[in-house]
């Protein structure tokens, strides 16, 4: 039987992970439209996580 990995959690964790795994595949790729690609999906995720960072900060406030 095998074990199962831990799988992050919560919706940063799973960025996060997925940044890495991004990074490393970039890192491994010569200039072109490939890492490009997965360049601009960095940035991507970067962005999101700003943004889920600003969405949940305690100082957001709701509409009225």
């Amino acid at each position: 039987m095998q074990r199962r990995r831990s799988v992050p959690h919560s919706f940063e964790e799973r960025l996060v992970a997925e940044k890495e795994r991004l990074e490393q595949q970039a890192e491994k790729l010569p200039p072109g439209p490939a890492k490009d690609q997965l360049l601009q999906k960095i940035d991507q995720i970067e962005t999101a996580s700003r943004i889920d960072k600003w969405l949940s900060s305690p100082g957001l406030q709701q509409p009225r």
